[in-house]
Formats: structure tokens, C-alpha cells, sequence
């Protein structure tokens, strides 16, 4: 039987809401993923990117506390974080997210 999300350390009901918007709903499909892919697929179903969000989730991934990153890690997951979001533009997201419920809504395409 999968795992909720929320058994990855520092994912509450928060995180199982948003990754069950971006169609990820078990914390094996989550650790299958990775934390980049993961947080990607929230983005483009309409998440608000932002960077202490992921890098908790980076930190649960490795089952260690959120405010265990610092220093030179944080800068590095920084800068995967603005690589992970260049480009992706919020209203975007929201357009696509949008689009697929529509389609998913009418039968055109299955709701990932």
C-alpha cells in the first residue's frame, strides 16, 4: 500500500494537497521522482514557486530536518532552484493547469 506524502519528513497536509493537484499522490512516487522532478510537476500544476519549499522538501527526501540547510548547500540548492524555475512563468502554470482540468473535464485527455 503507498505511503502518504506526508510521511516524508518535514511534508504535512500542505504538501499532500499540492502534490495531489500535480497528480502525485504517494511518498513513493515522490522518492521515485527526486525532489527536482517532484517539485516541477508542482509548478506546472499551478504551485507559486518558492525556494524554502524546496528545499524542504530536498532535506525530507534525505530524512533530514528543513533547517538543517545551510551554508554552502543552500547556495547550491539556490541556484538548482532558479535553474528549476527559470523560464516558468506563474500565470503560465496556471494556464496550462487550467487547460488540462478543461480537457480532462470534457474526456479530451486523462488528468495526470
Amino acid at each position: 500500500m503507498p505511503s502518504p506524502v506526508s510521511t516524508i519528513p518535514n511534508l504535512g497536509p500542505a504538501s499532500e494537497l499540492a502534490f495531489a493537484r500535480a497528480g502525485i499522490t504517494s511518498a513513493e512516487e515522490i522518492r521515485d521522482l527526486g525532489a527536482d522532478e517532484a517539485y516541477r510537476r508542482l509548478l506546472e500544476s499551478g504551485s507559486r514557486p518558492h525556494f524554502i519549499g524546496y528545499y524542504v522538501l530536498v532535506m525530507g527526501l534525505q530524512g533530514r530536518p528543513w533547517n538543517d540547510c545551510k551554508g554552502e548547500e543552500k547556495k547550491s540548492l539556490r541556484k538548482r532552484f532558479d535553474t528549476l524555475c527559470a523560464g516558468f512563468n506563474r500565470s503560465d502554470a496556471k494556464l496550462r493547469a487550467d487547460l488540462e482540468q478543461t480537457l480532462s473535464f470534457l474526456g479530451v485527455i486523462e488528468r495526470r
